[in-house]
């Protein structure tokens, strides 16, 4: 068996490949896994380094809107499993052009090619950010999709384009929606790693608005398992949430931030708001539950303290993606 991961490079794919590699997914255990990856600012081979010996690996550096490239990858494929997406809400809001060509037209290219080739499965990883902002309750999958950011509605673009090629032409497809994602190889742009790295450097931390966004977390090996699931035993033509049923305020959050760190209120700095910041995110996972057995395992507490901890031990790995911020005054 062969599984095409894009994006496997980036901070949740890489982790799905580490896990596929190390025996964390029996069903692929002697699966051959190409990682097909631009390696753009938030990609990195480090992320896979401690399985770059497998037999089993083969890294290919490219574009999923490389239609020469995908075709000759896919050809020899049996099951796709894309991650790859331009995913920073902030920078979408100030550039978009990148998100509409990768997320949408880069997964339209990924889908033909699966749909010539007959892949045996292609599963779309996607965000709960497409359905927008829910004040109360819990989206399910058939939810009205609102979203509110560039980066969000490229996502659901992309969503409906492989919809459609299940419902046209027939190709399983599957599509995962995951909540806010957190532990080790995050890149430190989104908030956990962010204000973990700015706090362990004795840099303030930037805190939206009046810090009343509510997030669900997730941890990244729950989520790679509940795609694992998705791909092995996902009914195609299906939407799947995965949640990982720990809700927090950006307030909530913060202060467990600096509590872990030995800091104080005195290190955040209020800013302005994001434009179209949605308030709330809350998915339902009772599908998913029920049908593929899928529960979050990883306690928040306890894998706060462990993405505490590596960020605190691997200064190797994220202080040279931050070595253009200014120095410390």
């Amino acid at each position: 068996m062969r599984i095409l991961v894009t994006g496997g490079a980036g901070f949740i794919g890489s982790h799905y490949v580490r896990s596929a590699l190390t025996g964390g997914y029996p069903g692929y255990a002697d699966a051959e896994i190409v990682v097909l990856d631009l390696l753009t600012y938030a990609g990195s081979e480090t992320n896979l380094a401690e399985v770059s010996g497998s037999p089993r690996y083969r890294f290919v550096r490219g574009d999923i809107r490389d239609t020469e490239l995908v075709n000759d990858l896919m050809a020899r494929t049996d099951v796709v499993v894309h991650f790859a997406a331009e995913s920073h809400v902030d920078r979408s809001i100030t550039g978009a052009a990148d998100f509409v060509s990768t997320n949408v037209g880069g997964t339209q290219i990924l889908l033909q090619s699966a749909l010539e080739h007959e892949v045996g499965k292609f599963v779309h990883v996607s965000t709960d950010e497409v359905y927008g902002s829910i004040s109360e309750g819990s989206w399910t999958e058939d939810h009205l999709l609102e979203p509110n950011s560039p980066y969000s509605a490229a996502k659901a673009g992309s969503d409906l384009i492989a919809r459609s090629y299940h419902r046209t032409h027939g190709l399983p497809v599957c599509i995962t929606r995951c909540s806010n994602n957190y532990g080790p190889y995050q890149f430190p742009e989104k908030v956990i790693p962010l204000f973990l790295t700015n706090l362990m450097d004795g840099r303030t931390v930037p805190l939206y608005g009046d810090g009343l966004n509510v997030r669900d977390w997730l941890h990244v090996d729950d989520h790679c398992r509940g795609i694992q699931l998705v791909a092995e035993q996902g009914r195609p033509g299906e939407i799947y949430n995965i949640g990982g049923g720990t809700e927090l305020s950006n307030r909530e959050l913060t202060e467990l931030l600096l509590d872990a760190t030995g800091n104080d209120w005195s290190m955040v700095e209020p800013v302005q708001d994001r434009k179209g910041h949605d308030r709330r995110y809350s998915v339902d996972i009772t599908k998913i539950s029920t049908e593929l057995g899928y529960r979050p395992s990883v306690p928040f507490a306890e894998g706060i303290a462990q993405t505490v901890a590596w960020y605190r031990d691997r200064r190797d790995w994220w202080e040279p993606k931050l070595a253009h911020r200014a120095p410390v005054r």
